[in-house]
């Protein structure tokens, strides 16, 4: 019999479920930080500064609980819209933390990955990513993907051009196109599929992020604000799936 998973620490809220009815992969929608700072009337970058702190705990949670992959959409193509103040602290933001965790990431044997385009981030920010991602290349517990400058309409338009390439080139056949094959040339190549989506601050959209990939995860939306979302919202999220009647379009009872 699984031995249910529980909080090492008296501080904190237990999560009595067994290791098998864990998600595998969770990927989170990472909303509010500028609201967390308006109702503090404070400018919206120390509403992302406190994501970040959040973004640590919720890591750490994810890899002592067990979980397999955690995918965080943290900057979209879109969010280059932004005024260029705020676009220019989120790059700082993202050197410090990559700079400050890497060993971090190490030491706990997490593997980290970025999804998106490389093209318009600046050098000192794909510098750090690279480093990170070789520094812990050999780690083989959680694995942290970070989608920053990402689309997923833009993930899936370059999958078919890469394939269109190929097809082009007479190294591929149409008919030998599938949903597996297709699935390799997005940028989670390699990467099992979410089985649970988390999506903070209330909002009731996907927002263009892994739209192939969420296909049948299980969807759990908080009104808690990133900033504010902890290990025990965490564990409430993941009782949530584990309820959850998980069928992808069959039954489980034959007779019904």
């Amino acid at each position: 019999m699984s031995r249910a998973l529980t909080h090492t620490s008296s501080s904190q809220p237990t999560l009595d479920l067994p290791p098998d009815r864990l998600p595998r992969h969770i990927a989170i929608i990472m909303d509010g930080n500028g609201r967390w700072a308006r109702k503090r009337n404070q400018p919206r970058i120390a509403g992302h500064r406190a994501g970040a702190k959040a973004v640590r705990d919720i890591v750490m949670e994810c890899d002592r609980l067990g979980v397999g992959y955690l995918t965080l959409y943290s900057f979209s193509r879109e969010n280059w819209k932004r005024p260029d103040d705020e676009v220019q602290a989120l790059m700082e933001l993202y050197l410090s933390y990559l700079v400050k965790e890497r060993q971090e990431l190490l030491d706990t044997n997490i593997r980290f990955r970025q999804l998106g385009r490389r093209d318009g981030l600046p050098a000192s920010v794909l510098q750090e990513l690279d480093q990170t991602a070789a520094f812990t290349d050999g780690c083989t517990g959680l694995t942290l993907c970070l989608a920053l400058n990402y689309s997923s309409r833009t993930e899936i338009t370059d999958a078919a051009r890469s394939l269109a390439r190929q097809v082009q080139a007479g190294q591929l056949e149409p008919d030998e196109i599938d949903e597996e094959r297709f699935s390799r040339h997005l940028y989670t190549a390699g990467v099992p599929d979410p089985d649970l989506l988390i999506r903070t601050a209330g909002e009731l959209r996907v927002s263009n992020y892994l739209l192939w990939q969420i296909s049948y995860a299980e969807i759990h939306v908080t009104d808690v604000l990133w900033p504010d979302f902890r290990v025990p919202d965490l564990h409430h999220s993941i009782r949530d799936y584990a309820g959850r009647d998980r069928r992808f379009g069959g039954v489980h009872d034959t007779n019904l």
